[in-house]
């Protein structure tokens, strides 16, 4: 059983479509869950349907939309890290290393789940797994976590192969639909719902499962 799981990932909502369900479980199965949030998704083309918010509140608006989906979720230890959305590949990578290592350090944890770079579409998802990979990697072999890792990108599977790890979720879905729906001003929780509401089958089988890709080490 996991006993500290780091999650790193780069955006407010990154945490709800593609590892809530995974992290709900992990903290019902008595995991203690750490989600690192790079940015608060400041730069989002999205203000809400019909729009609330303006590029000056949206920070505030997706921090509350953040610690939201982490309440539903169950998340208590939420890390805000303050770097820049759409700049992470940009942004001085001893200072964005300096972070992941000092939360390694301090957590060490069994477990830490973020993107796999190359396979997982955004520039600012790809720069954070790969952060997170670069840190890892230093690490000597018998103190490394293990990383899973989300990839959604069209030609994962291709190039990677199925997941290697399937997580059921059927029992955490209300968690995690209420972790999508926390995202308001974001608005893919209604287009990945669609505009009828879906009973609890189509629930199952949509977001029933949550797929991850172990990363393997070279050395």
């Amino acid at each position: 059983m996991e006993q500290q799981v780091l999650v790193i990932l780069p955006h407010p909502d990154d945490e709800a479509f593609g590892v809530s369900g995974t992290l709900a479980k992990l903290l019902h199965n008595g995991a203690k869950v750490t989600y690192a949030c790079l940015t608060l998704g400041e730069m989002g083309r999205n203000m809400g349907i019909p729009p609330f918010a303006s590029r000056v509140t949206l920070p505030a608006i997706r921090k509350k939309e953040l610690e939201a989906s982490c309440r539903a979720i169950g998340i208590q230890d939420l890390r805000i890290l303050g770097f820049h959305d759409k700049m992470i590949e940009f942004e001085d990578q001893d200072a964005l290393n300096a972070s992941i290592d000092a939360l390694l350090q301090e957590l060490r944890p069994s477990l830490v789940i973020t993107f796999y770079p190359g396979y997982s579409v955004h520039p600012d998802h790809d720069a954070c797994g790969a952060a997170v990979i670069r840190s890892v990697g230093k690490l000597p072999r018998n103190e490394r976590p293990v990383v899973h890792c989300v990839a959604f990108s069209k030609n994962c599977e291709e190039e990677l192969g199925k997941p290697d790890v399937t997580v059921d979720v059927k029992d955490f879905l209300k968690q995690k639909m209420e972790s999508m729906q926390a995202h308001k001003s974001q608005f893919q929780a209604a287009e990945l719902l669609g505009r009828k509401k879906l009973n609890d089958q189509e629930i199952r089988r949509r977001f029933g499962t949550e797929g991850y890709w172990t990363y393997k080490f070279e050395s």
